[in-house]
């Protein structure tokens, strides 16, 4: 890794997280090139953005549950690769259920140059710090379906709340949100917003 980038644990410390790309549980159905190790890194800058946003979710019963943060250019070419193979069905219905494979690109879920490359981007969600529980949201992580954009319908009011909640959390420190995915923030102020890195995560 560059000086500036970190296992985020290591400053965040109590943060959960679940690399998902590094793992089976993804829309690739396969870990993804450069995820060689369940951990999420980011900038420095990011973990003390986090650090702050814990503290804030904290105040309202939750904690933060991460799903990725830095990703490796070398990842997005394998997106980009495995969006234009033959469909199998296997992550389909969980994750693209209304759109094929290239809509992803397309409709804005996945991009061919991503925002997490630079460092400072991160997929995650809440929990509740009484039960252990994910907060229902209305759908998982990479639900590529407009459900999952901000200010859907059809999902209830506790999930809309829950999404309202994280996004009070993620603007108050420092993050902007992304229309298409709840689960998505940018750090505002982030250094390195023309910088697309491709060192792996080991």
């Amino acid at each position: 890794m560059t000086d500036d980038f970190v296992f985020v644990d290591q400053l965040v410390p109590g943060v959960r997280w679940d690399a998902k790309y590094a793992t089976w549980d993804n829309f690739t159905g396969k870990p993804v090139d450069g995820y060689l190790a369940n951990r999420i890194v980011g900038t420095t800058a990011l973990c003390s953005a986090l650090e702050r946003a814990q503290k804030e979710a904290g105040v309202l019963g939750f904690g933060l549950v991460l799903w990725d943060g830095y990703r490796p250019q070398r990842a997005v070419d394998c997106f980009l690769r495995w969006s234009q193979q033959p469909e199998d069905g296997r992550t389909k219905p969980r994750h693209y259920p209304n759109i094929d494979r290239a809509g992803m690109f397309e409709k804005g879920y996945v991009a061919a140059k991503s925002g997490h490359s630079r460092g400072s981007t991160v997929d995650l969600t809440l929990y509740d710090l009484a039960t252990g529980d994910l907060a229902a949201m209305g759908g998982g992580h990479d639900l590529m379906d407009p459900v999952s954009h901000h200010g859907a319908s059809g999902i209830t009011r506790a999930e809309e709340a829950n999404r309202l909640a994280l996004r009070s959390v993620m603007e108050a420190s420092g993050f902007r949100p992304y229309d298409c995915e709840w689960w998505h923030y940018t750090l505002e102020d982030e250094p390195y917003p023309e910088t697309y890195f491709d060192f792996p995560i080991t």
